[in-house]
């Protein structure tokens, strides 16, 4: 399993710095696996990165509309970029995702927020994943 939180860690990494620099995720996810290739210093790119980040860019626009519709008192644009790429992973694969326990998904995210954003954000991560969780068949369905 420390592969999966690995890959997960490091489709966060690519969904946070697409969000910095301005440009979509799966061309920073071209980037990485390039530089992995080109540098044997760089750690190749797990196919499960690979799909989490493609998967994600799949359902962006969707993604983003339910964690504006469900983030009380916050706007997409005002939650902090680190928060606003976990709950896009965290979203993706929770509801997208379905060989992934809901409960690691959850943990994982939570993980990432404690180790990358601040100390509320965990708590934040947690609840508005664990809303999602609830709704998953809902949510599903109206995707559909």
């Amino acid at each position: 399993m420390a592969a999966r939180n690995t890959a997960r860690k490091r489709a966060f990494q690519i969904l946070f710095e697409g969000d910095q620099r301005g440009v979509g995720v799966l061309t920073v996810l071209a980037d990485w696996v390039r530089l992995s290739r080109e540098d044997t210093r760089q750690p190749p790119v797990s196919e499960y990165t690979m799909q989490l980040v493609e998967g994600y860019a799949e359902r962006a626009r969707r993604i983003d509309e339910l964690i504006a519709q469900y983030s009380v008192g916050w706007t997409l644009d005002r939650m902090p970029v680190v928060d606003r790429n976990i709950l896009r992973l965290g979203a993706y694969e929770l509801i997208w995702v379905d060989e992934t326990p809901d409960a690691v998904v959850l943990d994982e995210m939570v993980q990432l927020a404690k180790e990358f954003s601040t100390d509320e954000s965990p708590s934040f991560v947690n609840g508005l994943l664990g809303r999602f969780k609830d709704l998953k068949p809902s949510l599903r369905r109206e995707d559909a």
